[in-house]
Parts: structure tokens; sequence; C-alpha cells
């Protein structure tokens, strides 16, 4: 096959694969929200969510992830002159940090679906950031093509990653601040204020 079209296959499976990671950290937030919720509505969401989660995870995340590694592979058998790249190598090590990634998304799904709810909503939006990272240091990498500016580089990822924790943190206490203010006006409207 024409490494033009393996490569095109490549980045599609690339881009299938992080819209599963970004949507299925996204349900996992949405289910451990609802356990806060009463019943029925805690059951009927829970139920709901984790079904989208299971299609989500074994109809897109992993094809997106088994194809990513079919196609990249491909790509290097045709050019096996990439892995004397030493920003190729440094890819390769963030591709298998984002799979270490794509496991934990796996483990934290079993125990979704076993009723275990460890994390917390919080929690996982972090962790939800962490592909955000991932994917701007891959594309960088792969467009730059380039690791002599690896130290501004690496200090900008964790720049990055530091802004998007300072985001995460606001959306957190603004969230807890209107579910408060939502909290007294539910409570002054019960004793009739």
């Amino acid at each position: 096959m024409d490494f033009l079209y393996v490569k095109s296959l490549h980045i599609i499976f690339v881009v299938t694969w992080f819209a599963a990671l970004f949507y299925m950290v996204r349900l996992f937030i949405y289910t451990a929200e609802a356990q806060k919720k009463e019943d029925p509505e805690k059951s009927i969401l829970t139920a709901q969510f984790l079904i989208m989660q299971k299609r989500l995870w074994y109809i897109i995340g992993w094809p997106g992830m088994i194809g990513t590694f079919i196609f990249g592979w491909w790509m290097i058998w045709q050019v096996p002159a990439y892995l004397t790249l030493p920003w190729m190598w440094l890819k390769l090590f963030l591709v298998g940090l984002l799979f270490l990634y794509h496991l934990q998304c796996q483990m934290i799904f079993k125990k979704q679906t076993e009723g275990t709810f460890k994390w917390t909503s919080f929690k996982l939006r972090i962790f939800n950031e962490a592909a955000t990272v991932f994917l701007v240091g891959i594309v960088f990498l792969v467009t730059v093509k380039s690791t002599g500016s690896l130290v501004w580089g690496l200090l900008g990822m964790i720049i990055f990653a530091a802004v998007m924790m300072a985001f995460v943190t606001i959306y957190r206490n603004m969230r807890e601040k209107n579910e408060e203010t939502e909290g007294t006006k539910g409570t002054e409207e019960k004793k009739g204020l």
C-alpha cells in the first residue's frame, strides 16, 4: 500500500482514538456524579452512562488504538529511517504513556461497571486533561520534527498542564458555589421564604 494511504489511515485512527479517550473520561465523570443523585434518577443515569461507556470503548476506543498501532508500525516498516530520528523516539515514548493512560481508562471502566466509584469527578477532570497534554506533545513533535527545542517544548507542556489544572480548579469552585446557591434557594423555598 502507498505510504500516504497508510499515513492517512494512521491519522484517522489517531483522531478516533483521542476522540474516544476524551469522551470516555467525560462519561466516567458523569457516571461518578450520577452516584450523588437520589433513586430512581441515580439508577437510570448510571445504567445509561454504563451502556454509553461500553459502546464507546469497544466500538471506537479499542479499535482506534489498535488501528493507530497497526498503521503507525506499518509506516515505520515502510520507512525504517524514522527510527534514526530522536524526535520519533520521544513520540514513541509519549505514545507509550498514552497507551498506559488507555489501560488506566480500561481499569476505571471495569470498576465503574462493577459499581465501584473510587475516582471523584474532580480527580477524573484532572485525569481527563492528561490526554490533552499527550495530544499537544505528540502533535508538536510530529509537526516540528525536532528535539532541538526539547527543553522549551517540555517547559511549554508543563505550563500548558498547569494552565489546564487551573481551569479545572476554577471550574470546580464555580460549580460548588452554584450548587451551594441552588441548595440555599431550595431550602428557602421549602420554608416558604
